[in-house]
């Protein structure tokens, strides 16, 4: 795929879509480059996810051993950022673009 349509995010741990134009100035062949490329994306991210789980996991044992206040309220918020990911890689699995009339041009 090229670059130029996509960017990796290193928070969320995969590519997403850069599109530098509106969706419906894109050629169909572009628009069909693009659609094939998220899906390919979009199957990787409920095994993104299922990662993400993991690791909150774990962070929850080690919150159940913490002794020191500070240390519960550091791993607390990386649980909570552990979430967001989650919650926001949910809604890019959700998102899914249709080739547009203009596009089938």
């Amino acid at each position: 795929m090229k670059s130029e349509f996509f960017s990796y995010n290193s928070r969320l741990g995969i590519q997403l879509p850069r599109l530098s134009k509106d969706w419906t100035t894109y050629s169909s062949q572009e628009q069909e480059m693009v659609l094939l490329e998220w899906e390919r994306v979009r199957g990787m991210i409920p095994d993104r996810i299922q990662e993400i789980e993991v690791e909150i996991e774990r962070l929850q044992t080690e919150l159940a051993q913490a002794d020191h206040f500070d240390r519960s309220c550091m791993i607390n918020g990386e649980i909570s950022e552990r979430a967001s990911e989650i919650n926001d890689l949910w809604i890019w699995y959700r998102t899914t673009p249709d080739k547009t009339q203009r596009g089938m041009m």
